[in-house]
């Protein structure tokens, strides 16, 4: 008998323990939970710099200088903007360089706070990310060989056009060409360098992508047709859940287009 109640005394104990082990586990995921609640703003403030995702193939959007070794462009000048806004000093930004392929997937992880890298404004990526006011419009070109003698997209027809993975481009033509009743062969490649130089050895008949953007390749043996279609806005991404940051974004964006620092920008890198 005694055996019996020393045995329940026991247990008794055992399971008062388990219980305060338990609450003190539950208030610790709790003041995890807290924490994961902290909001992206407040984080970026509190690290005191933002992890931005930008293009380092693009002359006049994002451009990784070789003999200054800096970014450049103007997507980065504009994250050093925020980066001035949020924390106080244009210089606590941290660039990371990304493609049409890398920028959603390292936005996903938390590797970057945001994503400024021609980043086109759709329906179907509204589903995945938040998206500022756009702070760039642009239409879908082509560049070409001037020994080619191409005219217009018409004259393009059956041609092979390169375009870079992960963007909307090819979508883009298709539907252009559904309503000239032409078609056209791919060839899609990982950057716009590669394109430029699958233009030059004759790879491909056409590159393809958005007309600011082409203005970087433009060289003495080519040039951009004077069609354009499908009109691109660019915005600034965010995970779906940083509504805070993305809101303190658009305030910002929309404040430096009706003071003029936007066009101040655009000139600075011949975008205008």
């Amino acid at each position: 008998m005694k055996k019996t109640k020393k045995l329940v005394a026991a247990l008794s104990l055992t399971l008062l323990l388990g219980l305060i082990v338990g609450c003190g586990g539950d208030n610790k995921n709790s003041a995890d939970s807290g924490n994961k609640s902290t909001t992206n703003l407040q984080k970026i403030k509190d690290a005191g710099v933002i992890k931005v995702g930008v293009k380092e193939d693009v002359p006049n959007f994002g451009y990784m200088n070789p003999d200054t070794n800096k970014n450049e462009g103007m997507e980065p000048d504009i994250a050093r903007l925020i980066a001035k806004e949020l924390t106080g000093s244009e210089d606590n930004v941290e660039f990371v360089g990304v493609s049409a392929k890398t920028r959603g997937p390292l936005l996903d992880n938390g590797e970057l706070d945001m994503v400024i890298a021609t980043f086109t404004i759709t329906d179907e990526r509204k589903e995945t990310y938040n998206f500022t006011t756009p702070y760039y419009k642009d239409e879908v070109g082509f560049l070409v060989r001037k020994a080619d003698k191409f005219t217009d997209t018409a004259s393009l027809d059956g041609k092979t056009i390169g375009v870079v993975q992960s963007a909307t481009t090819k979508e883009a033509i298709e539907k252009q060409a559904k309503e000239l009743g032409v078609s056209f062969k791919y060839q899609e490649l990982g950057s716009y360098p590669e394109l430029k130089t699958a233009l030059t050895s004759k790879r491909i008949d056409a590159f393809s992508v958005d007309k600011s953007i082409l203005t970087g390749y433009v060289d003495d043996s080519t040039e951009i047709l004077k069609d354009g279609f499908s009109p691109q806005e660019y915005g600034i991404a965010t995970k779906k859940a940083n509504t805070e940051l993305n809101d303190q974004l658009n305030k910002s964006i929309e404040k430096w287009e009706k003071d003029g620092t936007l066009e101040k920008i655009y000139k600075t890198w011949n975008l205008d």
